[in-house]
């Protein structure tokens, strides 16, 4: 009798049903990148045309981010083309991201821009909006042309580096032999640094260029 009150609860609890405790489900698109590509060297179309070629160590490909995003880690170097396929300007970076939902590259580290004018541009930041088709950098930054150089903290231009403004700056002319700027002396080697080894640039630039990069999918 004098365990009856103690054996009663005990009961009760051994009747009910266990109560499973869980969380809520973990989508795996939460985050996980949509592509991740290695080795990558490949042609990108912008509004039906082919416009840029992409070689690159590692390509991710991230929608879960916000705003989503392109994440090349171990560096990129973009080519741009007119509508002749003719090379107009190539860019690299160490890290590069491009939002394109923004339509909107940052370009980190290791920054440099060359055109078909002969412009030279580097710094350690850059930005390029493609909407309103503008470049812009608040580091120090260094703009070489076939005439004079300038460096700056800000830097803001248009993408073909024709009309552009610099702040806070300090820069030289180089002068030619009947005082103007000679084409000559003032050239700009045209092909990519390559230090950076993390980057492997084809041999041979007529070598044929991979369409469809290789997709590993994380899951």
């Amino acid at each position: 009798m004098y365990l009856l009150p103690f054996l009663l609860p005990l009961l009760a609890i051994s009747c009910e049903s266990g109560v499973e405790h869980t969380a809520p489900a973990i989508n795996e698109r939460d985050s996980v990148a949509l592509m991740i590509s290695y080795g990558v060297n490949t042609l990108i179309s912008d509004s039906g045309i082919m416009k840029y070629r992409i070689v690159t160590e590692e390509w991710e490909i991230n929608q879960n981010r916000n705003p989503s995003r392109w994440i090349f880690r171990n560096g990129l170097f973009l080519e741009e083309f007119d509508k002749s396929f003719h090379v107009e300007a190539f860019l690299q970076a160490d890290t590069a991201y491009y939002y394109d939902t923004k339509r909107l590259w940052e370009l980190r580290g290791r920054v440099s821009v060359r055109t078909k004018n002969g412009m030279y541009f580097t710094s350690e930041e850059l930005f390029w909006d493609q909407n309103l088709h503008e470049l812009y950098s608040d580091k120090y930054s260094r703009l070489i042309t076939p005439t004079r150089e300038l460096e700056g903290t800000h830097f803001r231009s248009d993408e073909r580096l024709t009309h552009y403004t610099i702040t806070n700056t300090k820069g030289s002319f180089v002068k030619g032999k009947n005082g103007i700027g000679n084409s000559e002396a003032d050239t700009i080697l045209s092909a990519p640094d390559t230090a950076k080894a993390k980057i492997r640039m084809p041999a041979n630039p007529k070598a044929k260029i991979q369409d469809t990069p290789t997709i590993t999918n994380k899951r």
